[in-house]
């Protein structure tokens, strides 16, 4: 049975790329990452024309392979408009908030190479200034980025080298507490990265081929919808998205479960493999939660939509405030660990 040291290893890596900027389209830095930690394990990888990493975790039975999907495209934004007054409208890149952008830290990725900081800010922020502040609707029309920098109007934050179609990061503020919460942006889903890590550990280490071939994709156009729309290995007939599990109003997972997810918007899970994940989790005695996404779309769903014939799932450690300042738990990290060693018998 794997033990819980490979959950502290597994939040250790995802803290680790947590630290690499990555939104969707700005994210070779992180792939590049990725590709060397599985490396660094014993296994295979490669980076995918389209900017995703594929490691082969090896096994056995090379035609009933499993492909395990997780993302490490984020959240972010993209320099829409330098505004007059040398400051920065944005565009969202993924489902971005300027709710839950604005007051935070961000760095601005220029073309040649520059990084500069500024802060997401609601336009005329001072409240002793502002009679509007309270009762303004926040969205990319009405906040903006303020540079860290001594400009005032657009020809000067061009000389500093940006340019619309520049990239804007928002600070993950990392954390672990003493009482194991995980809490950070981005959290979905580079959580996932990092058990996918922990997981590929606890083969290397205790030298397990899996009865069947598995493959790890982690992807990099998740939040825009097509991440795992391509690069699927030969012989793949079941894929299992390892993304976050959903925490809220209506749903029954906490962020110390492994959730199980049977339909999100996207229509339902193979039951078959929904009943397997279940009963791996049972076997394993991982504290589990079956649920229902309102609003939600994978991974996998995109690789059945680009006409893959597989089965499908989707499992993850519970996650609340999704989108926003996420939090887990260390024990959600290990029961997701316990149902992958459960469904796949090592």
């Amino acid at each position: 049975m794997i033990n819980k040291t490979y959950a502290d290893l597994a939040w250790d890596r995802a803290a680790q790329l947590l630290a690499i900027d990555s939104p969707s389209g700005y994210t070779a830095n992180a792939a590049r990452w990725v590709k060397e930690a599985f490396e660094a394990l014993g296994f295979a990888a490669r980076i995918t024309a389209k900017g995703g990493v594929v490691a082969d975790l090896g096994g056995l039975d090379e035609k009933d392979g499993l492909l395990l999907e997780a993302h490490a495209d984020t959240l972010g934004a993209m320099v829409a408009q330098i505004k007059g007054n040398g400051r920065l409208k944005l565009t969202a890149l993924g489902g971005m908030s300027a709710n839950n952008g604005e007051a935070e830290n961000v760095r601005v990725y220029t073309r040649a190479g520059k990084i500069y900081e500024g802060t997401c800010q609601l336009c005329n922020a001072s409240v002793h200034v502002n009679g509007d502040y309270a009762t303004t609707q926040r969205s990319f029309d009405t906040v903006e980025v303020v540079l860290d920098q001594a400009v005032s109007s657009a020809d000067e934050t061009r000389k500093l080298g940006i340019e619309v179609g520049d990239i804007v990061c928002f600070d993950p503020r990392t954390r672990r507490t003493a009482s194991g919460y995980l809490k950070s942006r981005f959290l979905d889903d580079k959580l996932s990265v990092g058990i996918l890590l922990g997981f590929a550990k606890y083969l290397a280490d205790n030298r397990i081929v899996p009865r069947r071939r598995v493959y790890v994709h982690v992807t990099v156009y998740e939040e825009v919808g097509h991440g795992g729309s391509a690069s699927v290995p030969a012989g793949i007939t079941e894929a299992i998205s390892v993304d976050m599990g959903c925490v809220g109003e209506g749903l029954s997972c906490t962020e110390r479960q492994v959730s199980i997810c049977a339909k999100d918007s996207g229509g339902p899970y193979s039951y078959d493999v929904v009943g397997r994940l279940i009963a791996a989790a049972q076997a394993t005695e991982a504290d589990y939660a079956v649920d229902v996404y309102p609003h939600y779309g994978s991974d996998v769903e995109a690789t059945l939509r680009s006409g893959a014939d597989i089965r499908h799932g989707l499992i993850g450690a519970g996650v609340y405030a999704s989108h926003g300042y996420e939090r887990s738990h260390i024990d959600g990290v290990y029961n997701t660990l316990k149902v992958l060693c459960g469904y796949l018998g090592v």
